[in-house]
């Protein structure tokens, strides 16, 4: 019996759970300053190098120890 009391609560559970929850963060929860969060002075920006794509093997190549370490 109990193993048919069990599946059908859950959802009966996991609403109001799901429901204090949302209550919790929206009245507990510190809300987000109105000010805006100061952002630096200017970003630091370095460009990087766009990455080196490696040359595949070629399918008739046989998988030597020297194509295997690339």
């Amino acid at each position: 019996m109990y193993a048919l009391i069990v599946p059908a609560s859950t959802p009966f559970v996991l609403l109001p759970v799901v429901m204090a929850l949302s209550w919790w963060e929206d009245r507990v929860l510190p809300s987000p300053s109105a000010e805006p969060v100061e952002a630096p002075a200017e970003a630091l920006f370095t460009p990087v190098a766009p990455a080196k794509h490696l040359e595949l093997p070629r399918v008739d190549t046989a998988l030597t120890g020297e194509v295997v370490r690339r």
